[in-house]
């Protein structure tokens, strides 16, 4: 059968190493749109987000019904919140595999390989009736399968649904030929970040790796040459991709580590950091966004001299508000042994320190240049009420110590298959339900609110914040990159545009931030009284005493020198708007 027309539904996915929920763009779709095009250039590859497939279902349907071939990719191993798009649920699934009549389908992505994660502490949902509706359910590596259905004529009866990539380097030339697809992303020319693999597999598969995580059925790290990762950035940039994120590996600082296969914690390799990102600045020298994502705290704190220097050289080439994601999981030393988890909490401590040594000063769009986030997964082997208490305890510290922390994850641990804890199910989970509640409560009130205060004070400027979202009569904004803040602006700003704004208040998770330069003289009360040291009564006298024509009327009405000084740098006194 000739191809000359395939259809790609993007329901996203989001992996503890991988996200593809917009503003992102991950592999899957990219590197399977490349496999077509290697195969024949010419053949024409209809892109929709499933967002797009909800807003107009009949006329997608017709479209996947003209088309040889129906790629639908997607799923959450690790489910959260979303305010980009809203990942492909499992009765969207089989309702375009039923709607699709016409088309060879296939289903690709962690909703294939593992079932549909709807939330954490339950195992994915793993739906038989699947298999009645798409023709190859992809346990393997979705762009190999795809490759090989075309060579093979798309006989689906030749093809093993189990196939993976042969090495990280056999799929350069879909990396780079699929990176045209991003023309075709809804987010394209606006906030648009690209997530980026490095390598996959773990170092620690040698003594078991984590009881949780599916990395380790990949096996050791199958590092991508530096020239594979910089020629797809490259290409990307061409196409008009600003922003990326090094984010498809377990711990970037691992990349080309020095004998893998040997130690569970190999010498880090600050020498091939140093090539990889001077090469991505010399062929993206105008990029806006250059973030990483995991960190393995182990590997940080057993070779801290390395780790130091490989945190230099992000520093050196990315851009500021980065954050390394530490898969701390658990401060209970119990529930470390039990699921051979990474790092015992002073080893943890040590490496948050070191990336604060070097990360925490302030970069040039207000946040710090490079912090590290924390995850906790609860649910695991051992676990105890006292396991809470240790966490809680472990954040405290890093409180007191004053050290800087982006962001906390707390989330319950999703069963994979193949995995440890894939037979211990959701029992303990179930067991510490209330008890998980609980304490993250605590958490967020006791550690998320302080530190973020801390991260992000009062009257910190955040540059290129991008309105996302209408909420009533309030716009929600982020800066793109790693776990951006959520910004919540208490007035409707115009959407699709980057702003700066003065942060203003605090929330556990986000912060209220007003939009830069304010017109002193147009401002409303509401807003006035929002600003840090106003007030009622100061924002009542301003408006009383307006229009100001000059800063000194506006001290004399204020007569407070320091509060003049700071709303200097935020306001402007044109009389017309």
């Amino acid at each position: 059968m000739n191809v000359n027309k395939v259809v790609i539904i993007d329901g996203y996915n989001d992996e503890p190493a991988g996200l593809g929920v917009p503003p992102y763009l991950d592999i899957y779709a990219r590197y399977t749109a490349g496999a077509i095009w290697s195969f024949d250039s010419s053949i024409k590859i209809l892109y929709f987000t499933i967002d797009e497939v909800r807003r107009d279902f009949e006329f997608i349907i017709k479209k996947i019904n003209s088309a040889q071939l129906l790629i639908v990719l997607g799923g959450t191993i690790v489910p959260g919140k979303y305010l980009g798009g809203e990942p492909i649920k499992p009765e969207e699934v089989l309702k375009i595999g039923r709607l699709a009549s016409k088309p060879i389908k296939i289903l690709g992505g962690p909703m294939a390989k593992f079932g549909f994660g709807i939330e954490g502490g339950r195992r994915p949902i793993i739906m038989k009736e699947i298999k009645d509706y798409y023709d190859i359910i992809v346990k393997g590596d979705v762009e190999i399968i795809v490759s090989r259905l075309l060579e093979e004529k798309l006989r689906v009866e030749s093809i093993d649904p189990y196939e993976k990539r042969e090495n990280a380097h056999s799929i350069r030339d879909f990396a780079i030929k699929g990176a045209k697809i991003v023309l075709d992303h809804p987010n394209y020319g606006l906030n648009l970040i690209c997530e980026i693999e490095t390598y996959r597999g773990c170092p620690r598969v040698i003594t078991g790796g984590c009881s949780f995580c599916a990395e380790v059925l990949h096996g050791l790290p199958d590092f991508r040459p530096i020239e594979d990762i910089v020629k797809e950035i490259e290409i990307l940039y061409q196409f008009g991709v600003r922003h990326f994120r090094l984010g498809r590996q377990p711990d970037i600082f691992s990349y080309m580590a020095e004998g893998v296969g040997e130690k569970e914690f190999p010498k880090l390799n600050p020498y091939a950091l140093e090539k990889l990102f001077s090469s991505i600045r010399n062929v993206a020298p105008n990029l806006k966004v250059l973030h990483i994502d995991n960190a393995n705290p182990g590997a940080i704190a057993n070779h801290p001299d390395e780790a130091r220097e490989i945190a230099k050289i992000i520093v050196k080439y990315h851009t500021p508000g980065d954050v390394a994601a530490f898969g701390v999981e658990s401060a209970d030393p119990v529930v470390i042994k039990m699921n051979n988890l990474k790092a015992m909490p002073e080893e943890s401590l040590r490496a948050i320190e070191i990336i604060n040594e070097i990360g925490a000063k302030r970069g040039y769009n207000g946040l710090p240049e490079l912090l590290p986030g924390i995850n906790f997964v609860y649910g695991l082997i051992g676990e105890t009420k006292k396991t809470y208490e240790l966490n809680l305890e472990f954040m405290r510290e890093v409180l007191r110590r004053k050290l800087l922390v982006r962001r906390i994850n707390i989330r319950q641990c999703i069963p994979l298959p193949g995995t440890r804890m894939w037979t211990i199910g959701n029992k303990i989970i179930r067991k510490h339900k209330e008890i998980f509640k609980a304490y993250k409560e605590k958490m967020r009130k006791e550690i998320d609110l302080p530190m973020l205060k801390r991260v992000i004070p009062p009257w910190t400027i955040l540059r290129n914040v991008f309105t996302e979202k209408h909420q009533k009569y309030a716009t929600l904004a982020r800066q793109v990159g790693s776990y951006p803040i959520l910004v919540y602006i208490p007035e409707k700003v115009s959407l699709n545009k980057y702003i700066d704004v003065v942060v203003v208040d605090h929330g556990y998770r986000s912060i209220t931030a007003l939009p830069i330069p304010l017109n002193i003289n147009r401002i409303s009360i509401d807003l006035l009284m929002r600003i840090p040291g106003i007030g009622k009564k100061r924002a009542a006298k301003i408006i009383s005493k307006r229009p100001f024509r000059s800063v000194n009327e506006l001290r004399k009405v204020l007569g407070n020198e320091e509060i003049v000084e700071k709303l200097l740098s935020i306001i402007r006194l044109n009389i017309e708007r």
